[in-house]
């Protein structure tokens, strides 16, 4: 903001306060200011057990709270850096006088969203020398707002990313003259069957720890490594276990292409705890994490079970309440798992009818199906953990769920940004694209962008096309 420049005036919508909780806090040096329609409108969603009555319950304590310091001048606001929140500096505004509130004809002067509109029509009348901004989640609210000539905008500060584009990938191309700048010169050696390379130069800067890169040979041999240190500038590089070959395969599962390969090796590695895998529909995440996961339950025994949860948004309309237990109220929203396992199965040519028969049972015997809404308080011991449709929960969510991991517990998420439900969560704010974001270069994490569908020729078609 330029010197001399009063503070921007940003008028809260309902939604945002609903959906972030923490927003009074993030507005830095810049004012804000609450209708009193909103705070009717947080009394009233305050009640239930979801996120947003959650959430609303929450802004109503941090409200009251703040209302507590001490006489409230309306004139001056409360000082927001006075809360212990070092990046908010402004002040926090109530409507607390009857403002001249005049909308056009064709707005009902009933309805919450057309009031806040009002409000922010009054300000910019009352105060002209200030930037008066309406903050809302409702992109109907937002043209309205712009079609009556008042400045609106998204609430952007739950963005991890501002573009989904720039989302870490996991995976690196060296250069083409890789070879040629480090040839004669690279260090190499062998550990625990792979061999290791020891780099500097100009890339170094680039590369996370645990981030896959790949030289398809030119110049050289090939070459499909991850990094596993980083010491000033210089990088250690130690080649991968190679998947797409059939002595290699994890309970049937083979790597059809590069980055499935990737996948696998962290899928199958000890010392990486948190896994994410995103990619389109039909690039394998959920097959390769569920092979992954009863190689190391049944073959290997490093894990107890497998638990299986994923948000339960529907695509259409609900079907309204399911019966049974949790398990088989979660049945329908597995099909996926269902498909994957029965893919496997089949894959075990050589048992015979019945020899598929037991194995499905042992494999189901191990697999424990739990709905998202029960995780709190809970602890997972020695437990493969996947969260299945993970662009779908909130960053706040994602938290809880992570934070449920005990000792020898592995948590793998998957999830396509594209394929968001959740009202109000983008490519940029998705609790996957948080932790992607937040975990890349932590040495017991790893995450790979699954880019080219083995489905079907027809699946793989649809996409591109329609």
């Amino acid at each position: 903001m330029a010197a001399g420049q009063p503070a921007k005036l940003f008028v809260l919508d309902t939604n945002v306060l609903m959906h972030d909780p923490t927003s009074l806090f993030r507005f830095e040096e810049h004012d804000i200011f609450l209708p009193m329609i909103t705070l009717e409108e947080l009394d009233g969603h305050k009640k239930g057990m979801s996120e947003v009555a959650r959430n609303a319950r929450q802004v109503s304590r941090d409200l009251d709270a703040l209302a507590a310091q001490g006489p409230l001048d309306p004139g001056m606001g409360i000082p927001l850096s006075k809360t212990g929140h070092r990046e908010a500096n402004g002040s926090l505004f109530f409507q607390t006088t009857v403002l001249d509130v005049r909308l056009p004809a064709g707005l009902p002067q009933g309805k919450a969203d057309n009031q806040i509109l009002g409000v922010v029509q009054a300000l910019r009348g009352q105060q002209p020398g200030r930037e008066v901004v309406l903050v809302s989640k409702d992109i109907n609210m937002r043209v309205k707002a712009r079609a009556l000539g008042l400045p609106a905008e998204d609430y952007f500060n739950d963005k991890t990313l501002e573009d989904g584009d720039l989302l870490y990938t996991g995976v690196l191309a060296l250069p083409a003259d890789f070879w040629e700048q480090h040839g004669k010169t690279m260090e190499s050696w062998q550990q625990g069957g792979h061999t290791c390379y020891r780099i500097s130069g100009p890339v170094v800067p680039n590369l996370l720890i645990n981030q896959f890169v790949y030289h398809d040979g030119n110049g050289g041999p090939a070459l499909y490594a991850r990094v596993t240190e980083i010491t000033g500038k210089t990088a250690v590089l130690r080649t991968l276990r190679d998947h797409t070959h059939a002595r290699q395969a994890v309970w049937g599962v083979t790597a059809r292409n590069r980055e499935q390969n990737f996948a696998l090796n962290l899928l199958m590695d000890p010392d990486c705890d948190f896994v994410t895998l995103a990619g389109t529909a039909g690039t394998g995440k959920t097959l390769m994490t569920l092979a992954a996961a009863l190689s190391q339950v049944l073959d290997e025994r490093r894990y107890n079970e497998i638990i299986v949860t994923r948000v339960t948004v529907p695509v259409g309309e609900d079907i309204g309440f399911l019966p049974g237990t949790e398990e088989e109220k979660m049945s329908p929203w597995m099909g996926a798992l269902d498909d994957n396992l029965e893919v496997l199965a089949r894959s075990d040519s050589g048992a015979g009818e019945w020899g598929r028969a037991a194995t499905n049972d042992l494999v189901r015997s191990k697999i424990r199906i739990k709905s998202m809404n029960f995780m709190r308080g809970r602890t997972f011991l020695n437990k493969f953990l996947i969260v299945d449709e993970a662009q779908n929960l909130t960053p706040k969510q994602m938290k809880t769920l992570v934070t449920r991991a005990g000792p020898g517990t592995k948590i793998v998420c998957l999830g396509n940004l594209a394929q968001i439900d959740t009202p109000y969560l983008t490519e940029g704010s998705s609790g996957l694209t948080y932790v992607v974001d937040r975990f890349k270069g932590w040495p017991h994490a790893g995450h790979v962008t699954l880019a080219r569908g083995e489905r079907s020729r027809l699946a793989d078609h649809a996409s591109d096309v329609l």
